[in-house]
């Protein structure tokens, strides 16, 4: 019977796992009126108690738990321990870590969307082209803007501040968000985002970034084109605000760049807007989609196609095929296994959400003229023949 202890915590673990899952599933209102407060709370404080570590905290457990494996495989070996045994118990720290990671922030996946918590308007059914069309204009435009107040060197490369620079003051736009615009949702930490260590091994992955909520940490890989750390840095501060689906924090990303003071946040939030929604066009595949991408391509401006240029160069030249596959599937595994069906795929739907925004934000606004107003005595409008 004690060899199989291990396998018996394990399951007792799993079952507690899967139990809150399929509640939270089955009360969604519920699990969204109350348990991303509580959540929220649990980060803030760990991201408060880890930020004294200049370093990800959560790497160095994560070392110290693969050589603590590794001890316990030679003392395995040296004291001829039982292997069944041995793998059950730690099958059951393995199940402990998913559990706790589930019970402390795993459950924001069957919350609410972002969309409802900003007012945010999103139709049922796939946007029109040419909806599609003036949001990529739009944004293209912005980047456009941007582009040329961005200080760059001599080669036209952009200029950045330095990461801790950039790290410190990423929270401003979500405060901004939270108390001028009157956004709870972004009522999280604003603790300064962490530089991920072993950069180029992530870089060969694709990975930009993580958040390990069992420490309440944010990280960046420091490695990838400079002008899209700033979005990446709001993007996994967002998620450590409890947000959890990634088409999600992306537009939680553009909001917070958007309305930041610094230009550099804002001209990477726009420019990694045109990013999603140009791409959204190309994929569309019909002859006006594809001659409404051409003439948007042709109205970049030379500083944002050589930026558009370097960033898709760097991942050509940085990412390993095999490693970032793998990167890939383990990534949308997790996503599903979360509570969101989409996997990864749910990165680009973010397009969805940021051409529901341009409609309800830029395009009514700027229209609101050409709107018929409703007369009850304008016989066009009513039949007044009874």
């Amino acid at each position: 019977m004690k060899y199989w202890r291990g396998y018996l915590a394990a399951g007792l673990l799993g079952a507690i796992t899967w139990a809150m899952m399929e509640f939270a599933k089955a009360h969604t209102v519920l699990v969204d009126m109350i348990y991303p407060y509580f959540t929220r709370l649990i980060q803030t404080t760990l991201a408060d108690w880890t930020a004294g570590a200049a370093f990800c905290l959560w790497q160095v457990l994560a070392v110290m738990l693969i050589v603590i494996v590794i001890a316990t495989v030679v003392l395995m070996i040296i004291f001829k321990w039982n292997f069944v045994q041995w793998l059950g118990w730690v099958l059951a720290g393995a199940m402990l870590i998913f559990t706790l990671h589930t019970g402390i922030y795993g459950l924001n996946s069957y919350a609410g969307p972002l969309s409802d918590d900003i007012r945010l308007t999103v139709a049922d059914h796939p946007y029109e082209t040419t909806e599609l069309a003036e949001a990529t204009t739009y944004f293209r435009d912005m980047a456009n803007e941007l582009a040329t107040q961005i200080p760059r060197d001599e080669a036209g490369k952009p200029q950045y501040p330095s990461f801790s620079e950039m790290a410190n003051s990423a929270g401003q736009g979500f405060e901004t968000l939270t108390y001028k615009h009157s956004y709870a949702v972004f009522a999280g930490s604003t603790a300064p985002v962490k530089e991920l260590a072993w950069a180029d091994w992530f870089t060969s992955m694709g990975i930009t970034g993580m958040t390990m909520p069992l420490t309440g940490e944010a990280a960046v890989n420091p490695n990838i084109p400079v002008v899209s750390i700033p979005f990446t840095m709001c993007h996994e501060m967002a998620h450590r605000m409890c947000i959890s689906y990634e088409r999600d924090a992306n537009l939680a990303a553009f909001l917070a760049c958007r309305v930041h003071e610094d230009t550099t946040f804002q001209y990477s939030g726009y420019f990694m807007a045109f990013r999603y929604c140009y791409n959204a066009l190309v994929s569309v595949g019909t002859s006006a989609a594809n001659n409404a991408a051409q003439q948007i391509y042709n109205g970049i401006n030379d500083q944002l196609r050589g930026d558009l240029a370097d960033y898709k160069a760097y991942f050509a030249a940085n990412i390993d095929d095999d490693a970032s596959n793998f990167a890939s599937s383990v990534n949308d595994t997790y996503i599903k296994v979360s509570g969101d069906d989409q996997g990864t795929a749910s990165y680009g739907q973010v397009c969805d959400l940021l051409v529901s925004w341009h409609i309800q934000e830029i395009y009514l606004p700027q229209h609101q003229d050409e709107v018929e107003q409703f007369d009850p005595l304008d016989k066009d409008q009513v039949d007044l023949g009874g």
